[in-house]
């Protein structure tokens, strides 16, 4: 189980090692509060364990460790949950390191760890349940860099699910309504990227958008998360499903509001999905190079 410092990974631990399942658990720091708190929380059976999904050395020995442990068993089920994004910005705002950070952690880190658990998964028959996002099936205004790679974590394991059939592994997306984990709901956080994305940002592209447009979007997010739900149970119920059901599920959605927004998707014109993303998360002023008065004060000079 991928991701336990905080929110669903964290959540998820702890419930499944209540129901007596051996857990092991990875983190990215073993003495963050969330590593602590699970290590106070839960029986011995669970195993913490340091895992950075950027470093291959990390990965690596994490599944030298997991495959020491389960080689006469088999290993039941993989919970792919480590996810990042920290920037909230147009795409041509976003540095293209932001893009690389979210497909090396959300994409290649799941990639590899998935990779390297199918032999011992293939042996149990056993089950693969991975946390994508609805970011990746639609495009949300100003999460580019964090949508684009869920949209390939969610397209690899639909492929994966096809191809693991006949060997007996199930394979689950979960993709979650708007759930206070982590760092998501920190306005400290977000303005620190605010500052930082400003700072890096070339002279022209922040003469064309404006520095109140970047101000304007990172005040409607923070807006958009104080409406996050607080009980997570929904997302670990849709997870412990996945890994326990006889039949799971191909897709869970838990959240609220998400069945009008996937109707809207399917079958509304494109405009009218455009104009419900950007009244329901994130509707951005007009870059300042568009502005009437921009244009206006560029004439009179």
């Amino acid at each position: 189980l991928s991701g336990c410092d905080s929110g669903f990974g964290q959540a998820t631990a702890r419930h499944l090692d209540i129901m007596g399942f051996q857990v092991f658990a990875s983190v990215l720091d073993l003495q963050s509060p969330g590593a602590q708190e699970l290590r106070r929380s839960c029986s011995p059976r669970l195993t913490l364990l340091q895992m950075d999904l950027t470093k291959t050395d990390d990965i690596q020995r994490v599944l030298q460790h997991i495959q020491a442990h389960t080689n006469s068993t088999g290993l039941w089920g993989l919970v792919n949950n480590a996810g990042f994004n920290d920037t909230i910005a147009d795409a041509e705002l976003s540095p293209l390191g932001k893009f690389r950070t979210c497909m090396e952690v959300n994409f290649f880190g799941s990639l590899e760890l998935t990779k390297g658990l199918l032999p011992l998964l293939r042996s149990a028959g056993g089950r693969i349940v991975t946390v994508s996002s609805p970011a990746g099936d639609m495009p949300f205004p100003c999460l580019a860099a964090y949508g684009a790679s869920k949209a390939a974590l969610s397209l690899l394991m639909d492929t994966f699910r096809s191809e693991l059939q006949p060997w007996g592994i199930k394979v689950s997306l979960i993709l979650p309504g708007y759930y206070k984990t982590g760092t998501t709901c920190d306005p400290a956080f977000w303005n620190l990227q605010k500052q930082q994305l400003l700072a890096s940002l070339p002279q022209e592209l922040l003469q064309a958008y404006g520095e109140d447009y970047v101000e304007e979007i990172n005040q409607q997010f923070i807006q958009f998360m104080k409406v996050a739900v607080e009980d997570l149970s929904a997302v670990v119920n849709s997870i412990t499903d996945g890994l326990l059901a006889a039949n799971p599920a191909v897709r869970y959605y838990p959240g609220q509001g998400l069945g009008i927004m996937y109707f809207i998707h399917r079958y509304l014109p494109y405009f009218v999905r455009d104009l419900f993303l950007k009244g329901f998360f994130i509707n951005p002023k007009l870059p300042r190079a568009l502005r009437r008065e921009h244009h206006n004060n560029a004439k009179k000079a």
